[in-house]
């Protein structure tokens, strides 16, 4: 069984049971029917079932968002735009998704060939706690509309949001098999991935979950995506508005508690800007109250678990047995509840493990550099490569950035954020593959070719 534990009071919640062997077995061979002929439906059938899943997400968004603020501590605030983002999201793929499946023809030396778009079957998605509702639309919106079903492996925290999509998705008409909801732990994974009735997989979750699934993809030579840890760098050079900056800068790193994998995460600043620069972010990262996630007063709720709570102050405790300084806060908030105040860290020697980690919590990592050249080389010197936010308004600097940085994702002038139109994705560690957009939907089609003679 599935124990939901409210990471807020420490209090237990609902049980969920887990698939047993018969169970899968019966997963996948619904989810395989279902492809069979939902691979042949109509455009309009497809957009019309991602526009009720819009509707029913927007519908019950509140209640939708309280399961996740009890399941994973993420404030109800954030998660009602969270359900909201969704909701976008759906719309976004009924609105365009048909233009996404068009084809195109080209002459060759006999005639033409025609490139066309063609669903392969029922993908399995892995996905993480810390965005439970928009992770999982980021992959089921697109596969629908491709003509894939798509079976959801979630969080073994968040296994109420798990059945409440599904739910969902029954609610708004779904054929029996488009979306199914697999309730089982990380040991049945391989088994499903191995499976001849799984097209492909995508994860987004650590590294450490990332190169087990790919090994297992690979043994079955299957196509997969993953969307791995980041520690994204957010510069911040002379010409910056230095009070947005600053006040992005908090935001960035504080929100979802510091469980993004594109919250920024190292805060790397020009030195003739460094002073102003950390009195503003001190201030904004001090003035952050952590607390009860209902409460909409409320900047921060808990980490996601003890247990992530614990790993962060674990991380802390590291950095300043290399040498680092903790500046104030990653400290215990209250007497129950997995919460943390917001911290600073500085002097953290770039030699050092904690340097080149994924902190995955809310506190930052700040380092003083003397140019672009240094930026840059700090920005790298990490196995990740999944996002970043650069503040400058020279366009020589910025031109540098977008060029050099090895990131999947730059945002400039702005803190990153995914959308729904925009490719999102890593290299190195961070995995490889993208989401969203066309190029997410055609990361699980076949590009067939037609030849034609003239």
């Amino acid at each position: 069984m599935f124990q939901s534990i409210n990471p807020a009071t420490g209090a237990k919640g609902e049980r969920f049971a887990e698939l047993d062997d018969v169970g899968i077995e019966r997963a996948l061979a619904t989810a395989e029917t279902a492809w069979r002929d939902w691979r042949v439906s109509p455009l309009d059938r497809r957009t019309a079932l991602l526009d009720a899943l819009a509707d029913r997400f927007d519908a019950n968004k509140r209640e939708l968002a309280e399961i996740a603020t009890r399941e994973m501590g993420k404030t109800l605030k954030s998660a009602i735009a969270e359900v909201e983002k969704c909701v976008a999201g759906f719309r976004h793929f009924a609105e365009n998704g048909p233009s996404f499946l068009e084809e195109e023809t080209v002459p060759v030396p006999k005639g033409s060939a025609t490139g066309r778009w063609l669903p392969i079957g029922p993908v399995l998605a892995i996905m993480p706690w810390n965005f439970p509702y928009w992770q999982v639309v980021r992959f089921m919106a697109p596969a629908i509309m491709a003509g894939n079903v798509g079976l959801l492996k979630h969080a073994s925290i968040t296994q109420g949001v798990a059945a409440a999509i599904e739910d969902m998705a029954r609610q708004a008409g779904a054929p029996e098999g488009v979306f199914q909801n697999l309730a089982i732990r990380s040991d049945k994974v391989a088994g499903v991935i191995a499976d001849d009735r799984v097209a492909a997989v995508t994860l987004t979750g650590s590294e450490g979950a990332g190169s087990k699934v790919a090994e297992a993809a690979g043994k079955a030579l299957k196509k997969v995506v993953l969307e791995l840890g980041g520690s994204d760098p957010f510069i911040v050079m002379p010409s910056a508005d230095i009070e947005e900056a600053a006040k992005q800068a908090v935001t960035a790193r504080v929100q979802n508690t510091g469980q993004s994998c594109i919250c920024g995460k190292r805060m790397i600043v020009h030195a003739d800007i460094h002073d102003a620069f950390m009195e503003k972010f001190a201030a904004g990262m001090k003035a952050v109250k952590a607390g009860d996630p209902m409460d909409e007063a409320t900047d921060m709720g808990p980490l996601s678990s003890f247990d992530q709570r614990d790993t962060v102050l674990d991380q802390v405790d590291r950095a300043k047995q290399a040498g680092a300084t903790l500046l104030f806060g990653a400290e215990k908030v209250g007497e129950a509840g997995a919460f943390l105040s917001a911290g600073i860290l500085t002097d953290v020697p770039r030699d050092s493990d904690i340097a080149r980690e994924e902190l995955f919590g809310p506190v930052a990592m700040v380092f003083k550099v003397s140019d672009i050249d240094e930026a840059i080389t700090l920005a790298n010197d990490i196995p990740y490569g999944l996002g970043s936010s650069v503040w400058t308004t020279d366009d020589g600097e910025r031109e540098r950035f977008e060029r050099d940085i090895a990131a999947g994702m730059t945002a400039v002038n702005q803190m990153l954020a995914s959308a729904p139109q925009a490719p999102f994705g890593g290299v190195k560690k961070s995995g490889h593959g993208r989401e969203l957009g066309p190029w997410g939907m055609h990361e699980f089609m076949n590009l067939k070719t037609v030849l034609a003679a003239e």
